[in-house]
């Protein structure tokens, strides 16, 4: 069968251990270089597959709407709504890949507890809105909507559920009751009184003041209605939102619709997503050239050493016929394993890493607009880790290659004197 560590293999680990503290050095700064990249960028694939879930639960990975509906402003409060709504819901629902449909109406009036009124900004959701949330919302205290055909539910004491702020500010507690005071879609002025369900937090502050969630039929009582502002299309798995979207796109096409839809990804509402994964890929784009450069520094100079104290050693390779590119291979194999020796390390570093997060509950403080800390996790990926180990072997190659080229073009002469 052969040997199972080939000679060249064998020959350049034993050349490493002639300075053990210096390639140990060179496989310390690899191990810490790979970990930083492969943690970091774990971190930020936590971060991205956070974002996406939360804004994909939060609006629906499609959404339904008229054309233009979030570029233009209403002048009457669903002007730009949809008819036909059930129709396309249980045309949708069919499919293995989705869900659910929701149905919304986005809204704005006034809230009252009866000695002070504020504005709010509300949703009108199905029960099941909740269930496609997740742990996505906080429920501080009381419940989230029932479901009016529930028979606990009482017609006669329509439900709302409260930011926390917006809460705080009326002084009212699940049990309490609050008016709700809105414009219609003829423009009249309308008012309900909505019992105080549950109250939640969002984690973002200024849509905790605002912000209030009441029944669908409840919000199209108000507006006096029968139209929703757009239809959330759930799905599954998030990665099939593209497919889904050509599907739901042609089975709307083959339906008679009393106005024109469109149908939007939920990475074109993702806005706070886009410019914070902007925002990580320069910072990651600039950490990983900085330890790129660390890198090459710290294995030119251990090479570049390394060659210089065997330059005598060099002379007499050359001066017995071996090739100048047959000893600059040997510095590249040495350097190559040195990078397969650091990156292991770093890589096993960054997995036990991540596997202690899973257990350990470190949190991390709330992010700019938000109230809510979150806990650090770390995803170890392996295409990263090779993309980063490959990275790594090729900065040491060249430095080893860089090094060793100089070397071997000394005359032998000098090269068997050199001291």
């Amino acid at each position: 069968m052969g040997k199972l560590i080939p000679d060249s293999l064998r020959f350049s680990f034993l050349n490493l251990q002639r300075n053990g503290r210096r390639s140990l050095l060179s496989v310390l700064i690899i191990a810490i270089a790979v970990f930083a990249l492969t943690a970091a960028g774990g971190f930020g694939l936590y971060t991205y597959e956070s974002l996406k879930e939360s804004t994909a639960r939060d609006v629906g990975h499609l959404t339904i709407s008229q054309p233009d509906y979030f570029e233009s402003d209403e002048e009457m409060p669903l002007s730009n709504g949809l008819s036909g709504s059930d129709d396309i819901i249980q045309r949708l629902v069919a499919h293995d890949d989705i869900r659910g449909v929701q149905p919304r109406i986005d809204f704005t009036g006034l809230v009252s507890n009866g000695n002070k009124s504020t504005i709010f900004v509300g949703i009108g959701v199905n029960e099941r809105e909740f269930d496609m949330k997740g742990p996505f919302l906080d429920v501080r205290d009381g419940k989230t909507l029932s479901s009016i055909h529930s028979s606990r539910y009482q017609a006669d004491e329509p439900q709302v559920m409260l930011g926390v702020d917006l809460a705080r500010n009326l002084n009212v507690s699940p049990g309490d009751w609050v008016t709700l005071l809105a414009t219609t879609s003829d423009g009249a002025l309308n008012a309900y009184d909505y019992k105080v369900r549950g109250i939640y937090s969002t984690g973002v502050p200024e849509l905790d003041k605002r912000q209030l969630y009441i029944h669908i039929a409840s919000a199209q009582d108000l507006l006096v209605t029968d139209k929703v502002s757009t239809l959330s299309v759930f799905l599954f798995e998030t990665e099939l939102t593209k497919v889904n979207q050509t599907w739901v796109t042609e089975q709307l096409s083959k339906m008679t619709l009393p106005q024109e839809v469109s149908v939007t990804p939920w990475q074109e509402r993702a806005f706070f997503y886009t410019k914070v994964k902007d925002l990580y890929d320069r910072i990651f784009g600039i950490m990983g050239a900085v330890m790129a450069l660390v890198v090459f520094v710290a294995l030119f100079n251990t090479m570049t050493m390394s060659v210089t104290e065997r330059t005598r050693e060099i002379g007499t390779l050359s001066a017995l016929g071996t090739y100048p590119s047959e000893i600059v291979r040997g510095f590249i194999q040495e350097s190559a394993l040195l990078a397969a020796i650091g990156a292991l390390l770093g890589g096993v570093a960054s997995l036990l890493t991540s596997a202690l997060l899973m257990v350990v509950d470190v949190q991390m403080p709330p992010p700019p607009g938000r109230t809510e800390g979150y806990p650090l996790n770390i995803y170890f990926s392996f295409e990263l880790f090779a993309v980063t180990a490959l990275g790594v072997m090729a900065i040491c190659i060249a430095a080893a290659w860089i090094s060793a080229s100089k070397g071997v073009k000394k005359p032998i002469t000098e090269a068997l004197i050199y001291v």
